[in-house]
């Protein structure tokens, strides 16, 4: 019995951690280049078949039961959001449809080959500079000049080039324009700025090994040669005077949070009818 009120309350606990990321994804609903969180729960990670028996699968005995089930992460999702136009020449965004040889990657940008191997769609992101000067990734784009002309994110983060210093620019962004490629240009002139200064476009070939670091910055946690800067054939374009919007789906966050409210509350109930069995048995049973 004891069993059942356990299973009962992982239940719940996994599905209050799944209400806790459907309401961070609403909150930043309209948060430029804000990535979903899906909450990844596993099911009973301990209840194995440990033999088949041959033909007949009743046959073999079954391993330890695990009591419910246990929420094991969020991961992110990578999708591409739409893009919103601003008229902004600071408001930057990018277009990423990075293709993999023999890969055709779902909505969710993951690919499953024949052999079981999983693949993720590389992804592109901006390149700044975090205050204990390691470089962080992001897809927001509503940069801003500093008093130096420093270019910089929204909190203040310096936005590097490809040279790895902070991009520094002199006159007004009224007569600066930014190419497909990142290289910025002068309008007057048509030519690329003195210094020819080009944003660094990092690509992440497994975008799951990135860490949300908050303000919408991401930093990487896996193999140094899972990064690498742009290439030339990479399907990625920078558009000036536009902002990626967050890829969350408004109305399937709804539908994912009103599940787990009425998951929570089956959960809730077992425990109730476990409590009343319970006090029963130790009430009335025990008088006997």
């Amino acid at each position: 019995m004891l069993r059942g009120l356990y299973t009962a309350a992982s239940g719940m606990i996994a599905q209050q951690r799944r209400h806790d990321a459907v309401t961070n994804n609403i909150a930043n609903l309209n948060t430029p280049g804000y990535k979903a969180m899906n909450s990844m729960t596993r099911a009973f990670p301990e209840m194995l078949v440990s033999a088949m028996g041959g033909d007949n699968v009743r046959s073999g005995p079954i391993g330890k039961i695990n009591t419910g089930v246990f929420a094991e992460e969020n991961r992110l999702s990578f999708g591409q959001g739409d893009l919103s136009e601003t008229d902004r020449p600071q408001d930057l965004a990018i277009v990423s449809d990075i293709l993999v040889d023999g890969a055709i990657f779902d909505a969710s940008g993951k690919y499953v080959d024949e052999n079981g191997n999983v693949i993720f769609q590389p992804q592109a992101f901006f390149t700044v500079q975090a205050a204990d000067g390691e470089r962080q990734y992001t897809r927001d784009g509503s940069f801003k000049t500093g008093l130096d002309g420093t270019l910089l994110t929204a909190d203040g983060a310096p936005v590097l080039g490809v040279n790895g210093q902070p991009i520094v620019l002199n006159g007004s962004w009224e007569d600066i324009s930014v190419g497909a490629d990142g290289v910025l240009y002068s309008k007057a002139l048509q030519e690329p700025l003195p210094g020819s200064p080009q944003l660094m476009i990092t690509v992440v070939n497994d975008p799951n090994q990135l860490v949300r670091q908050g303000n919408g910055r991401f930093r990487y946690a896996g193999d140094p040669a899972g990064i690498r800067p742009l290439a030339a054939d990479d399907r990625v374009q920078i558009r000036q005077g536009y902002l990626e919007r967050s890829n969350v789906d408004a109305a399937q966050s709804m539908v994912d949070i009103m599940s787990a409210l009425r998951a929570y509350e089956a959960n809730q109930k077992v425990i109730q009818f476990y409590d009343s069995s319970l006090q029963k048995a130790v009430n009335e049973i025990g008088k006997i």
